[in-house]
């Protein structure tokens, strides 16, 4: 192999040696029922709660936010009181249907509002003051492995990061299955016949590399039209990967760019638009494979904005925010508390969710679990899903 062809599988190769050992095909059956795929969607950046799902009937709402607030006219109603930013009118149909959950007031307590810090607390699971090395989803995945035949724990697409999947995880990043495939090929000019563990390793690695590629790329057609922009093509890289293949635990995809501290109305307006075609897109391509009643979509981000806009006409980091919950077992409607607009915590709101709350949702929705071993402790699942 040539040094240019090395390089080339270097982001290839991070992720598989960053999941650790990856006997994929050695994987000890799971227990409990078959489990269900999860996509996590994150809102990198720490998106806007308040500007998402809307308090329109409330004026302290328009007092905090003279010109970014949502006009009440404009807003999509979800009841008398509260409502959806216009750009997410592509999921109102989800919401008629009853598919849509809503979720306000999620956060932790004693809130980090660093980006580094609060992300890593809500990849980990860990409490403000705890700092943990593997992500949550690795820590399920090795108390209650997936069946053998699974080609994956998890696929991260639209970030090189593994989050939740960090430290141990049976995970990939991926760009498309077309690209991993043609990378994968690379890992076999590697040569044969040294003998250290180190080299074993490597080569043990390249085999499941191959393994994989051949598990994701099938040729398949979907019929699903998706967005043109960023967030669109990480959906469809998504889908293609499990058109090609079921066996597939879950995927983690990224839409970034919510940082939003200036002029944050036309960017965020940009950034919903995407978020809602983009699930619009996801959920019609698993009509379309047949998944959507066996598949759960979670919104997450580290963290919400500050209830009052700052003087560049944006949001600084906050806490609490809104999130969102989606499939064909959701139970829709609002979950949680609304924002106490009255009742700010040094100017910031205050949680009524625990995020791993959700999480225990997922675990006992996609995996049959309690999810105590991955969370550290036992949360209350949200009522939200039919068996």
């Amino acid at each position: 192999m040539q040094r240019r062809q090395f390089l080339q599988l270097g982001s290839l190769w991070s992720a598989a040696c960053l999941s650790g050992s990856v006997a994929w095909a050695a994987a000890p059956a799971g227990t409990g029922g078959k489990p269900r795929l999860l996509i996590m969607v994150e809102l990198k950046g720490g998106n806007d709660g308040l500007n998402t799902v809307v308090p329109y009937a409330n004026p302290a709402y328009y007092a905090l936010r003279p010109t970014i607030a949502i006009e009440r006219d404009q807003v999509l109603p979800l009841d008398a009181q509260t409502g959806l930013h216009p750009a997410l009118l592509p999921l109102m149909p989800l919401w008629q249907l009853g598919e849509l959950a809503v979720v306000q007031g999620v956060g932790y307590p004693k809130p980090n509002l660093s980006h580094f810090r609060s992300i890593e607390i809500w990849d980990t699971a860990s409490s403000s003051d705890t700092v943990l090395q593997t992500g949550w989803l690795t820590r399920q995945f090795a108390a209650r492995p997936l069946p053998t035949g699974f080609i994956a724990d998890g696929i991260a697409v639209g970030s090189p990061a593994l989050g939740p999947l960090d430290g141990g995880a049976r995970s990939l990043v991926l760009q498309s299955p077309a690209s991993f495939a043609r990378q994968a090929k690379l890992a076999g000019d590697m040569s044969v016949g040294m003998h250290n563990a180190a080299l074993t390793h490597l080569y043990k690695v390249e085999d499941d590399i191959r393994l994989a590629a051949r598990g994701l790329v099938s040729g398949a057609k979907l019929d699903t039209p998706f967005p043109a922009h960023g967030f669109g093509r990480t959906v469809k890289t998504a889908m293609e990967a499990l058109a090609a293949n079921r066996q597939i635990g879950m995927f983690r995809l990224t839409l970034g760019s919510f940082d939003t501290h200036v002029n944050q109305r036309a960017t965020h307006q940009r950034l919903l638009t995407e978020l809602a075609e983009g699930l619009g897109a996801l959920q019609q391509a698993l009509t379309e494979l047949g998944c959507w009643q066996d598949t759960l979509i979670m919104t997450y981000a580290e963290f919400g904005r500050r209830p009052q806009e700052n003087r560049s006409g944006g949001t600084d980091h906050g806490t609490a925010s809104a999130h969102f919950l989606l499939g064909g077992a959701v139970r829709g409607g609002l979950y949680g508390k609304a924002p106490d607009l009255a009742n700010l915590d040094s100017g910031n709101l205050r949680h009524s969710v625990d995020f791993r709350q959700l999480y225990a949702t997922a675990c006992r929705y996609c995996w049959h679990s309690d999810g105590e071993a991955a969370l550290g402790g036992r949360y209350t699942p949200l009522d939200m899903l039919r068996a």
